[in-house]
This record gives structure tokens, C-alpha cells and sequence, in this order.
């Protein structure tokens, strides 16, 4: 199974990304534009893994986060990476005062089940688009005014969400395999 770990985004910020992808898709040059419905703020990509890991995770990731408390986040700006100079990916940005925590312990919890490591430092970031060929200059400035200018609600992340991916035709599907929360002092994974 194609598995990664994430926070879901609440009705009240999709619908701001609707809103706001629906105008700037058709001012940009092509690009691969990520489906709001299966848009999330990835913590752990765990890649190809056998269906026990679940078991482990059940056991690793809940007393990982009982400690931590629940995180504000705050999406706004946006930006590219690796750099606006040569983009290939699209991205919201934001703060988020705590979820570098959060997915810390997920990377904790991960690598204590033979997992690798992520070998980049954790970024807040909401993936908005796969450039095939890197935007030009004007392309890069109107897509940074125009996501600036979104106003996304605050909203709490109070849980992890362990995903599976399917890959399609029409693109990846994802699945809620497991919940946990943070800052639960009982732990223990409910199955969905």
C-alpha cells in the first residue's frame, strides 16, 4: 500500500482553493493542477508499505502525539519550489506555530519501524500545481499576487490522518485508513 500521513483541510479552506484555482488556472501557462478534493498538509510520506505496518503505526504514532497539542494553522502566500527562479511545483504556504512538532513525532514514530527518513527539514506547504515546463517570469509573478490575495480561514489541526493512495487514470485517490489525535493521553488509532 501507498501510504502517507497528513492533516486534512476543513470545508472552509477548500472552498477559498476552489474559488481561487478556478480563476488562476485558466491566466497560468499548463501545468498539472492537484484536484482540491485530495489536497492535504503532508507530515510523512511513507511511500510502499505492507498492510502490518499498520499495526505499528497504531502502536508508535499515538503516544508520539499525546504530548503535543493541537496547532493553529494559518495558510496564506505562496511561493515555488525549488525557488521561483526555476519552478516546478506550485505551492500555498502558511503558519503553523507546532505542526513542524506534529510531523517530527510522525517522523519519530515512522523511523522507529525501519521507515527512512525524510532527509529535508519539514515545510509547511500545500501543493497547488506540478510545473512541466517552469513558468516564465510574469507567469511566476501574477501566480504569487494572485495566491497572496486569498484569504483562507484559521483552522485547528487537532489530529493526524494516516492515507492510502491509489494511483488512476483520473489521478490518485485517497483513502482515511486511521485518525489519531493530538494531544490525547489515551492514544489508540480508530479504524474509518
Amino acid at each position: 500500500m501507498r501510504l502517507f500521513i497528513a492533516v486534512e483541510l476543513p470545508q472552509a479552506v477548500r472552498e477559498v482553493l476552489i474559488a481561487g484555482l478556478g480563476r488562476l488556472k485558466g491566466d497560468q501557462p499548463p501545468a498539472r493542477w492537484v484536484r482540491v478534493e485530495g489536497m492535504h498538509l503532508t507530515l510523512k510520506f511513507l511511500g510502499e508499505q505492507p498492510e502490518e505496518i499498520i499495526e505499528g503505526l497504531d502502536r508508535t504514532v499515538p503516544p508520539s502525539l499525546a504530548p503535543l497539542a493541537p496547532v493553529g494553522v494559518r495558510l496564506g502566500g505562496g511561493g515555488f519550489f525549488p525557488h521561483d527562479r526555476r519552478p516546478r511545483v506550485a505551492w500555498v504556504g502558511g503558519e503553523a506555530a507546532g505542526l513542524e512538532s506534529l510531523a517530527g513525532a510522525v517522523e519519530e514514530a515512522a523511523a522507529s519501524l525501519g521507515v527512512p527518513r525524510e532527509p529535508r527539514p519539514f515545510s509547511l506547504h500545500l501543493t497547488l500545481a506540478r510545473l512541466e515546463h517552469p513558468w516564465g517570469v510574469k507567469a511566476v509573478e501574477h501566480f504569487l499576487v494572485q495566491v497572496g490575495k486569498w484569504r483562507f480561514p484559521e483552522f485547528t489541526a487537532r489530529e493526524v490522518v494516516l492515507f492510502r493512495s491509489e494511483l488512476g487514470p483520473a489521478g490518485a485517490t485517497y483513502a482515511a485508513l486511521r485518525r489519531w489525535p493530538a494531544g490525547s493521553r489515551a492514544g489508540g488509532g480508530d479504524g474509518t
